[in-house]
C-alpha cells in the first residue's frame, strides 16, 4: 500500500494517502475503542469485520468487500544455520529442530497467527510431529506483525510465517509449506463517520480499478474481479467495481 497503491492513488485523484499496518484484529480493537481514527478498513480476514458491525462492534462496519488473497509461506533469514536444511528438507522438520527460533503473529491479535497455528496443527498431525503443537501454543513465539521482518533480517530470528505478499515486497527468502495450503483473504470497507467519506470512496474505487488490481497482482496478490459486497448499505459510487 505504501510503495505502490498509495502513491499512484495520489497521483490519479489528488487525494492523499496515509496508511497504518498491524494485525487485523489488533486495529479493529483500535478501532472500536477509538483508539484509532480511519477512513478506510482493510482485513486480511472476513472474519475481523464481524466484530465492527452490529451495536456490539460500535457500527463501525456494514458491509466489506472480499478483494484479494495471498498464500501463507515461511520467510527465513539466509545467514541462519538452518537455511540449507530449509531449502533441502522438509519445513515441519526444521522448525522443530533444537535452537531453531520461529517467529509467529499473536492468533489472538492477527489472522496471520491463526493461520501459522493452523499450518503448525497441520502438520504436527499429518506428519505425526506433536513438537510442532508445543510451538503453536509457546507465546515465546509470538511477535508484534510490525516487528516480525525486523526481527527476521535482524538475526534474532531464524525464520517467521509470512504472507507471500509482504515477502515479496521486502525481498524475503521464502519456502512453501508443501500440501498445506493457508491462505489470507482480504476484505475492503469504507468505515461509516469516516471523516473524509469521499476521499474513501475514492480510494476502493481505485484499490479495486483495473489499474490497482494489476498493481495487486503484481505485487503477488491473487485479486478478485469484481468484488462481492458482504452486508448492506455500499454506496452507490462503489456499483462499477462492487456487485452487492
Amino acid at each position: 500500500m505504501d510503495a505502490r497503491v498509495g502513491p499512484a492513488f495520489q497521483k490519479a485523484t489528488g487525494y492523499t494517502f496515509s496508511g497504518f499496518p498491524g494485525g487485523s484484529d489488533e486495529l479493529a480493537a483500535e478501532i472500536r475503542g477509538k483508539v484509532r481514527q480511519g477512513d478506510v478498513f482493510l482485513s486480511a480476514s472476513p472474519k475481523v469485520n464481524a466484530k465492527l458491525m452490529g451495536a456490539s462492534g460500535g457500527h463501525w462496519v456494514s458491509w466489506f468487500a472480499p478483494f484479494a488473497s495471498t498464500r501463507l509461506v515461511l520467510g527465513y533469514n539466509p545467514s541462519s544455520r538452518f537455511a540449507s536444511a530449509l531449502r533441502s528438507r522438509p519445513w515441519y522438520d526444521v522448525v522443530a529442530a533444537p535452537g531453531f527460533r520461529l517467529g509467529l503473529t499473536d492468533p489472538k491479535l492477527d489472522p496471520k497467527g491463526v493461520l501459522a497455528v493452523a499450518a503448525l496443527d497441520r502438520a504436527a498431525a499429518a506428519e505425526h510431529r506433536p513438537a510442532l503443537r508445543r510451538i503453536a501454543a509457546d507465546h515465546a513465539d509470538y511477535f508484534p506483525e510490525e516487528d516480525l521482518v525486523g526481527r527476521l533480517q535482524s538475526g534474532q530470528l531464524d525464520a517467521g510465517f509470512f504472507y507471500t505478499v509482504e515477502a515479496s515486497a521486502v525481498k524475503l527468502h521464502t519456502v512453501g509449506l508443501g500440501s498445506i495450503d493457508e491462505r489470507a483473504e482480504y476484505t475492503i470497507t469504507v468505515l461509516d463517520r469516516a471523516p473524509h467519506p469521499a476521499a474513501a470512496r475514492a480510494f476502493v474505487k481505485f484499490l479495486l480499478s483495473p489499474r490497482g488490481l494489476s498493481a495487486l497482482r503484481s505485487a503477488g496478490l491473487d485479486a478478485h474481479s469484481p468484488a462481492r459486497a458482504v452486508g448492506s448499505g455500499v454506496p452507490a459510487a462503489l456499483a462499477s467495481v462492487i456487485r452487492r
